[in-house]
């Protein structure tokens, strides 16, 4: 099974005509995900590469029935990206938009509350259920299907213990970037709440960095709801008090969010923390009794 993302999905793009949203349009499209429409005002009625361009998601939405978006708008018009989606009906929404103004995104975050649509992001990679479908930026040809899921606020670290876990044998059910933004629409728990149902995730990854408080949270809902290995890794264990590194949520203010908090909860909680990236795959091996060898 997979969480989210799968073979039925039917994919919109957002800002399909500028070079990003083409580009890895089709590249979805190559990878089997079934891209139904793109979405670029005052471009209606053209095509992408046989890809129908229309000038709202709603007209998208109705002409092909896409449940799914995934966003290539510039920054100061992403927040207004997602809301259009939503206020069309789409289910889930994934921004892969970096920089969007965190003023918009509590908008975004407001908006979100009275409507179902689930967004991922944004300044994410995406998701991706390997063998299934992808929506996103992600290298699609070093996952594979398996019984892994993988929770990360960073695109790079995700590739690399995807790529630890498909050369040890181990593939994935779902691989899902949350983001490190400060204002993000899916969190650690929400996944895990999702991988929690899925009877074919035998365990899960959960890669964070310093910033915010989303890991202690998800080591308190681990530890009292997740009965399935979790392994876990925190990025910025030498990053100085005060300073952003890499994304925008991730800044230790006031002597909260460093990363030995965050290792030493999830080491509360029962989840086998890495000192390295290095480790991820063989302590996700080790966990479920596979053999490294």
């Amino acid at each position: 099974m997979a969480i989210w993302v799968n073979g039925e999905t039917r994919l919109l793009v957002q800002g399909i005509t500028g070079t990003e949203g083409r580009y890895h349009a089709l590249a979805c499209r190559e990878y089997g995900t079934r891209v139904v429409a793109g979405v670029t005002p005052g471009k209606g009625g053209e095509e992408v590469e046989g890809i129908p361009v229309f000038d709202s998601v709603a007209e998208a939405r109705e002409a092909t029935g896409a449940d799914a978006s995934v966003i290539f708008v510039p920054p100061p018009f992403a927040a207004d990206a997602i809301m259009e989606a939503a206020a069309a009906g789409v289910e889930l929404v994934i921004c892969i938009t970096e920089g969007i103004p965190v003023a918009d995104m509590l908008d975004v975050s407001r908006f979100l509350r009275d409507h179902p649509t689930r967004l991922v992001g944004p300044n994410c990679p995406g998701v991706i259920s390997p063998g299934k479908a992808k929506i996103g930026i992600m290298p699609g040809h070093i996952h594979k299907p398996g019984p892994v899921g993988v929770i990360s606020r960073s695109g790079t670290l995700t590739y690399e213990a995807v790529w630890q876990l498909s050369n040890l044998g181990l593939g994935q059910s779902t691989c899902v970037g949350i983001g490190g933004d400060p204002v993000n629409g899916t969190s650690f728990i929400d996944c895990l709440e999702a991988f929690a149902a899925d009877p074919e995730t035998e365990a899960v990854v959960l890669i964070g960095e310093i910033g915010g408080d989303a890991e202690e949270r998800a080591a308190e809902w681990v530890q009292a709801n997740f009965r399935r290995p979790v392994v876990g890794f925190i990025a910025g264990r030498t990053a100085p008090p005060g300073r952003r590194m890499g994304h925008a949520g991730a800044i230790i203010s006031g002597g909260k969010g460093t990363a030995k908090e965050k290792m030493e909860a999830l080491d509360a909680a029962g989840i086998a923390v890495v000192e390295s990236p290095a480790e991820i795959g063989a302590t996700v091996a080790k966990a479920l009794g596979k053999s490294t060898g």
